[in-house]
């Protein structure tokens, strides 16, 4: 093992035991090897301005992290995935969750699917389209997940017939969300709004659910 994977390994391992995540051993080689795949194939594709895997452990995978004690699925569609964030990282932790990636940028998805087949998360769909244009199944999604997607209204607007009955909106986004609460669609409402502390990260971190009106 090389120093430099010495000081990752250690960073992961905090990381997670600062969110209060026990993460079983695979589960933590298989992140790794996650950052180690996205910086490989970033010199060539640019798929993330983060360019240090370091950093990458900590605005990564412990900020996709950070959510999962309120990812339920057991259906969750990441939109604008982007490079696989947050599905991919969710999908190694949690093994039972059934993981769609949808983003529109050809080589973002050729990725996922590269880190599907090297990683085995035979339970994660990479999909290249654009989110209006992409059909969901009959049933619908359980959850759908956006990490710095689009503005609040516009996720919503733009993936209003993706959630399934009782279905949830899962939106990753910063402190300004506040200002982007009042402009929600009618229909939807905001049901909780979560301050996440991400490790090694001085940004303010929330999580907005929001679901259909009852």
């Amino acid at each position: 093992m090389t120093p430099n994977e010495t000081i990752l390994r250690e960073r992961l391992e905090r990381g997670l035991a600062e969110l209060g995540l026990d993460v079983v051993p695979e589960r933590r080689e298989r992140l790794l090897a996650l950052v180690g795949l996205l910086h490989k194939w970033n010199r060539a594709y640019n798929l993330t301005a983060v360019r240090d895997p370091e950093e990458m452990i900590a605005r990564h995978l412990l900020d996709s992290a950070a959510v999962l004690p309120f990812v339920k699925g057991p259906s969750l569609l990441d939109v604008g995935a982007g490079p696989g964030l947050p599905g991919l990282v969710l999908a190694i932790l949690a093994p039972e969750l059934e993981v769609t990636l949808l983003d529109s940028n050809g080589k973002k998805v050729r990725f996922q699917r590269q880190a599907v087949m090297e990683l085995g998360l035979e339970q994660v769909t990479p999909v290249q389209a654009r989110v209006e244009a992409f059909e969901p199944p009959a049933e619908g999604f359980d959850q759908v997940i956006s990490r710095a997607f689009a503005s609040l209204e516009d996720f919503i607007a733009l993936s209003q017939r993706l959630p399934g009955e009782g279905g949830q909106w899962l939106a990753m986004k910063g402190p300004a969300v506040e200002d982007e609460l009042a402009g929600l669609p009618e229909g939807v409402a905001a049901v909780a709004c979560h301050s996440l502390r991400v490790p090694f990260s001085a940004g303010d971190r929330r999580l907005v659910i929001l679901e259909r009106a009852r």
